[in-house]
């Protein structure tokens, strides 16, 4: 009775959310998915009611996952990746007698586990689409917090007096080596390598969530998208483009655009939501600003397995990719450094 008292009487916090995927300049076919929900009023959709909603007490959810493994492998799995997610809050969180942001995390976390391994026995049952996977990251907004979930490369950032902030981890093989200072950002973003992810969902039967969260405040835009839009189209670039737009349809548009512009290499998806209510706190109101990748503490048993670099372009950039038992990112961080150090050798003047 408390619980139902509480929802009914807090401050409202509303949510406008416009979302589009684009097939890019030099795919044939379209592997991203993006899905946005109300999952108090259980509609998943961009019709008017989810489109404008205020976030009720089951929360809200946004998802965006970008599908590999070539023909309609790839659509498959992002499809999968996105209505399972869904599916599992639908059946377990809004069956939760306990609606608190522990709950409501590990609920989200676990969604995502479960799409994996669905994802994993659909490819293990049929062998034409053996070996497709997605990445995947699902945020889900509580009351005034964000809690993202992540697996793969597709991104999320903070929108915030007009700065965009990142607000998750690339799973790749680049953010590790900027991570230990071998490459910089730049360096990265230019990388024939940079296609090399450490895990998605699919390809194997465990998978490693990295759950992170933020508070959300009054005026905040939350922005996801494939690597379709953020390998062609800066953080800058997007805060400014989202900021400026008259609507976020427009804002879609211009940004997909303009990742076309330079190429297009790939499917382009974006979800964008602007936050407001009184339910939400100003920015810069004496609250600490900390944005960025904060580690969500859950508390729940993982097993942990180190990921096997995945490459989600045409072609392998190593032989034998498919026997991937024995490959550790270990040997792969190794042979990189290796090889750095030979061609230093070599062109080295005399």
């Amino acid at each position: 009775m408390r619980l139902v008292s509480f929802f009914n009487t807090r401050k409202p916090i509303r949510v406008e959310v416009f979302a589009k995927t684009d097939l890019g300049r030099t795919r044939d076919h379209n592997e991203d998915r993006f899905l946005v929900a109300d999952l108090t009023k259980k509609s998943a959709s961009l019709l008017p009611d989810v489109r404008r909603h205020d976030i009720g007490p089951r929360g809200t959810l946004f998802v965006v996952a970008d599908g590999m493994g070539g023909a309609a492998a790839g659509e498959l799995a992002s499809e999968m990746a996105a209505d399972t997610i869904y599916a599992h809050l639908l059946k377990t969180w809004n069956a939760e007698d306990e609606v608190t942001p522990q709950r409501f995390a590990y609920r989200l976390k676990e969604a995502v586990e479960v799409a994996n391994a669905s994802i994993h026995a659909h490819a293990k049952a049929h062998p034409e689409v053996r070996g497709m996977g997605t990445t995947t990251t699902a945020a889900g907004v509580l009351n005034d917090h964000l809690y993202l979930t992540q697996v793969g490369d597709s991104r999320a950032y903070l929108i915030r007096g007009g700065e965009a902030h990142q607000i998750t981890k690339d799973q790749s093989l680049m953010q590790r080596l900027v991570e230990a200072g071998e490459l910089t950002e730049e360096e990265a973003a230019q990388s024939e390598r940079r296609n090399i992810i450490l895990q998605a969902l699919g390809p194997d039967p465990k998978v490693k969530v990295d759950l992170t969260h933020q508070e959300v405040r009054r005026g905040d835009i939350l922005v996801l998208c494939s690597d379709g839009l953020s390998g062609q189209v800066k953080k800058e670039e997007i805060a400014k483009i989202v900021t400026a737009a008259p609507d976020l349809s427009t804002a879609c548009d211009r940004l997909i655009a303009l990742a076309n512009e330079r190429g297009g290499p790939d499917n382009i998806t974006v979800v964008i939501a602007r936050f407001d209510g009184d339910g939400l706190r100003y920015s810069g109101s004496g609250q600490p600003e900390d944005v960025g990748h904060q580690v969500y503490p859950l508390i729940d048993t993982e097993t942990s397995t180190e990921p096997v670099p995945i490459y989600k372009g045409s072609r392998p950039p190593v032989p034998n990719r498919e026997t991937r038992s024995n490959r550790t990112l270990t040997v792969v961080l190794v042979a990189v450094a290796v090889l750095a150090a030979l061609a230093w050798y070599l062109t080295r003047e005399p």
